[in-house]
């Protein structure tokens, strides 16, 4: 497995970066991997390079790169205020539109060689929610998607295969808004979604407390099995 950083032009000019993990085959389906708040980190980064390892080119934009390029932050305290703060100044339509341009870049890449799923967490959740809307994917999967009750007027736009990730402990997306979700997309094939009982918001994040071995493993491989049974 190889990575670096290169660079990814956005659509109303200007260039931000994207971290590029490529597997050790050197070429593969591809996987537009998509933030928490807390920027393309060393977490965000691993988590590249492990669908790396399983066999995808993945690309990880940096979406906060019209407030702070390459920003960095951890999980509490004062980088958890930055976050929040760096999230509430970001234009969604213009991410989308960064995210759509990070899609292009994939594609034009010899490397990626198949399909473009996009995968994010939490407000990357919601993002990848969109960018099945919006940003040219093939498909998505959306863990624990921040504001998806908000979005579910959009349910019937949706053209392509989702699978959804649920904490069940989680205190901002609640049951109801899981609830609201399971209703929208009642009699979809396409669209898959999973409860993890026991688990809190963050779940598959090892660098936080509310990491859960076993929702964050089983989460890995249902999402394996998702993408491999819509072809490459």
């Amino acid at each position: 497995m190889t990575t670096q950083w290169i660079d990814i032009t956005a659509k109303d000019g200007g260039k931000f970066k994207g971290y590029l993990a490529l597997p050790p085959a050197g070429k593969g389906p591809g996987i537009v991997l998509l933030q928490e708040i807390f920027g393309v980190n060393a977490h965000i980064r691993s988590v590249a390079e492990q669908y790396a390892l399983d066999g995808y080119v993945v690309l990880a934009p940096d979406i906060f790169w019209r407030q702070e390029p390459g920003v960095e932050l951890g999980y509490e305290g004062e980088d958890m205020e930055k976050a929040f703060s760096l999230m509430k100044a970001m234009n969604s339509d213009q991410a989308i539109a960064d995210i759509a341009s990070t899609v292009d870049t994939l594609r034009g890449r010899p490397e990626c060689q198949g399909k473009i799923a996009s995968l994010g967490y939490c407000m990357g959740g919601i993002l990848s929610f969109r960018s099945a809307l919006d940003a040219g994917v093939d498909s998505a999967v959306c863990f624990y998607p921040g504001g998806i009750a908000n979005h579910l007027d959009k349910a019937d736009r949706l053209q392509v295969p989702v699978q959804f990730h649920f904490a069940g402990q989680d205190k901002h997306i609640t049951g109801e808004h899981i609830e609201q979700t399971r209703r929208a997309f009642a009699g979809r094939d396409d669209v898959k979604m999973f409860v993890y009982d026991s688990a809190d918001h963050g779940f598959n994040c090892w660098a936080r407390s509310a990491y859960d071995r076993h929702a964050s493993a089983l989460s890995h491989g249902r999402t394996l099995a998702f993408l491999e049974t819509l072809g490459r």
